[in-house]
């Protein structure tokens, strides 16, 4: 078992969904974003996802961009997302790599596989990467043990689904919208349908993400699902002013949320 399955089984074990929680590497500042992310898992996130912050994302909504933008303007370089992924590995958390597929082809397939393994990376979620132009990503991954995690969403084919499940491992990140990154008033009504298509493809954790802000909203997903994915609710923290303290306040809101009980 990977750090990254093992946190979902840890959660699974103790009836709950996992929660998985992001924010951009070097934001606001390398060693603050370390200190935003340990102050997540003290107040109760299991995995820690870390973005490589990229001049041209796809997914990622004004909140986001808007970290990203001050990351990359301070200088943030994968250098730097290492040294990120480093120390919170250090401390034990299973931590997972997000990036479009640029920054990684630029500075080497297998070289990125190796350098994030040997900072104690778990896997790595790469939204516009899908697996039958992952060839090379692959066998990179596989080398060096790391969990590659592609999406699945609304709009995919029970044949995408289908070719998703054998390829990941880890989880599968389900997003539950056909839109952009973002906290939301309500979850979106096809991420139930989603999941139950997912569950019929595979027996591995599902996590669901995009438009999840707080404890009421995590429980909710966490009724049909593995695991929880909230960012732009972090990164909104953030951007407000608000320090570690306010990561980990909203962290443990969330964190009561997956842990409710299941209707």
């Amino acid at each position: 078992m990977t750090r990254l399955s093992d946190a979902f089984a840890r959660a699974r074990r103790e009836g709950r969904a996992a929660l998985v929680g992001y924010l951009p590497a070097g934001f606001p500042s390398v060693d603050g974003g370390i200190a935003a992310l340990r102050a997540m898992l003290d107040g109760g996130a299991d995995v820690v996802e870390i973005g490589l912050p990229y001049s041209d994302p796809l997914i990622d909504g004004p909140t986001i961009q808007a970290a990203v933008e001050r990351s990359l303007a301070a200088g943030t370089r994968i250098k730097d997302v290492l040294r990120t992924v480093e120390a919170v590995a250090a401390d034990g958390a299973a931590a997972v790599v997000m990036t479009y597929w640029n920054p990684v082809e630029r500075y080497g397939v297998d070289r990125f596989a190796r350098d994030l393994a040997a900072a104690g990376g778990a896997g790595v979620i790469t939204p516009d990467l899908i697996p039958e132009e992952a060839g090379d990503w692959l066998a990179a991954v596989d080398a060096h043990g790391l969990d590659p995690v592609f999406l699945v969403a609304p709009s995919s084919t029970d044949e995408r689904i289908g070719l998703v499940a054998r390829t990941n491992r880890g989880f599968i990140y389900a997003a539950s919208t056909m839109g952009v990154t973002g906290t939301r008033e309500a979850v979106s009504d096809l991420a139930p349908k989603l999941v139950a298509r997912v569950k019929a493809a595979t027996d591995l954790p599902v996590a669901v993400g995009l438009g999840v802000s707080d404890a009421d909203q995590a429980a909710e997903i966490a009724g049909y699902a593995d695991g929880v994915v909230v960012g732009s609710a972090f990164v909104r923290r953030l951007l407000d002013g608000g320090g570690p303290d306010a990561v980990r306040d909203l962290a443990g809101r969330l964190a009561e949320g997956v842990r409710r009980p299941r209707r």
